[in-house]
């Protein structure tokens, strides 16, 4: 048998190799007996299940008929998404910004357009989905990460291609919960500021878009330790990712227990904040405040 291709994309790479790591587990094979359905190594059957190597068609029609999969969508959504990551995302519209743009925010571009639902907390930042084109580019100058105009306007156009998402004819759901401080805090100015709330406010009144704010009488919260996306699948049994973000990278998290304790902690976030009605009432207060 031929080695597998090297270097698929990571973040598709290892959702299909954790479900079929489940499938297995389900079929009551240890990867020895996989391992023999392939005619190749143990250790190739664990690289495929943490999404270290790419899963050739033959070797996936292989597993599944080891794994008794029998249903046609499901072994039809295993072959879509085993030929996304083989083709490692060139076939998307932000391949043409791939010189502003890093592995994990491919990653995470390409698991927004196919997700149905995001959840997010954030205690510093509108979400990219709800920013303006102004305030968007205010953060990225602020994050010095892209030095050329050219750069810092390219970054900007992926954020706003990106919000098709949410008006297209398949909107994702996004549940957004932000700390007070984020609508306080004068990114780009009061006049951006201003139209930025009143932009995300607008947004919010759609049925697919909520928004909630944490306020400052809340005191402590744990939400306090940082900003995360959760994303979820249409697809039956599909798992849900987390997305942590920090100054110096972001990391994906797909762990059953790690994916259980970010659903915790956001529904501890939007049980502590303002309801949706309060929340938009607030936003729109305070974009008054924001006086150019």
């Amino acid at each position: 048998m031929q080695n597998a291709t090297p270097n698929p994309s990571t973040v598709l790479g290892r959702q299909l190799g954790d479900e079929l790591r489940r499938l297995r587990e389900a079929a009551g094979l240890t990867t020895v007996q996989a391992a023999d359905a392939l005619d190749c190594t143990k250790g190739k059957i664990s690289r495929i299940e943490n999404g270290r190597v790419a899963v050739r068609m033959p070797d996936l029609t292989a597993l599944m008929e080891a794994y008794r999969v029998e249903a046609p969508e499901l072994r039809e959504r295993l072959g879509a998404l085993a030929r996304r990551a083989n083709r490692r995302r060139r076939e998307g519209w932000w391949h043409q910004y791939g010189s502003v743009l890093g592995d994990t925010y491919r990653d995470y571009i390409e698991m927004e357009t196919i997700c149905d639902g995001i959840r997010t907390f954030q205690a510093q930042l509108i979400p990219g989905l709800l920013q303006t084109p102004e305030y968007g580019r205010a953060v990225t100058v602020a994050s010095r990460a892209w030095q050329t105009p050219e750069e810092i306007e390219q970054f900007v156009q992926v954020r706003i291609a990106r919000q098709e998402r949410l008006t297209g004819d398949d909107p994702l759901e996004l549940w957004a919960v932000l700390a007070e401080g984020v609508l306080h805090q004068q990114v780009g100015g009061p006049a951006v500021m201003r139209d930025q709330l009143q932009h995300m406010a607008s947004l919010a009144e759609r049925p697919n878009v909520t928004v909630q704010v944490l306020p400052f009488s809340r005191g402590a919260h744990s939400g306090m330790f940082g900003p995360y996306l959760l994303l979820s699948f249409p697809q039956v049994s599909a798992l849900d990712l987390v997305l942590t973000e920090t100054p110096t990278g972001n990391i994906w998290m797909e762990q059953e227990s790690e994916v259980t304790r970010y659903r915790k902690l956001f529904d501890d976030a939007r049980t502590s904040a303002l309801p949706p009605t309060e929340s938009l009432r607030l936003i729109r207060r305070i974009a008054k405040e924001h006086r150019p």
